[in-house]
């Protein structure tokens, strides 16, 4: 496939890009500094989420993977405009898919209570995990043709290589036989792929964790 990435040299959209490029799909970055993008075998165009995203350089790309923060700009306002610019730009460059590096602070830990609610949820992530969840809302309100999916990693995603099957979930937080919600960057990656390819989690949030 044609895949855009959206943030590709942040730690996982890098990994993203990793993941797409072996297995064989053609890539392009759009990053906010070109000179960091460490591969030499991708389109790249330059891209500055301040400013209204226009449909150029999305044009013949079969899906879109985003994977945006704010952090590097110290700007969590992006997230949420960002989608906003995506589904606005997309139809126009006939892009139909848009996968989403969503957050755990969203997920449910109870019917109708957020994680990032929790009294223990850690504060120096607290307004990224926020962000996310206005993004959630953005998606969810939005009257689109845009087929959008929403992937929120475990609480914990870190560095570091495959370590086996990842499962998938829904809105419910979930956790492993040892009470822990974690998954590698690299099986987060293979699960953004998988859905890439197979696309069965249409206009929903999805969840990844082992």
């Amino acid at each position: 496939m044609k895949i855009a990435i959206l943030g590709a040299t942040g730690w996982i959209g890098g990994a993203i890009l990793k993941e797409a490029l072996s297995r064989g799909h053609q890539v392009t970055a759009l990053v906010r500094d070109p000179s960091k993008l460490s591969v030499t075998d991708v389109a790249v165009h330059a891209v500055d989420l301040e400013q209204p995203l226009v449909a150029e350089p999305f044009t013949g790309v079969d899906v879109v993977i985003a994977s945006v923060g704010g952090r590097a700009q110290q700007n969590h306002g992006l997230v949420a405009s960002t989608v906003q610019y995506l589904l606005d730009v997309l139809p126009n460059a006939k892009v139909p898919r848009l996968l989403w590096v969503g957050g755990a602070g969203s997920l449910e830990v109870a019917p109708g209570v957020t994680l990032v609610s929790s009294p223990d949820f850690p504060a120096a992530y607290k307004d990224e995990a926020l962000a996310q969840g206005e993004a959630l809302q953005v998606f969810r309100a939005a009257q689109t043709a845009i087929n959008w999916t929403f992937v929120s990693p475990a609480a914990e995603i870190y560095p570091g290589e495959s370590e086996g099957p990842y499962r998938l979930g829904g809105d419910s937080f979930f956790t492993d036989a040892n009470g822990r919600s974690r998954i590698s960057v690299t099986d987060y990656a293979k699960a953004m792929l998988d859905e890439a390819e197979q696309g069965t989690h249409a206009n929903q949030r999805i969840s990844v964790a082992y």
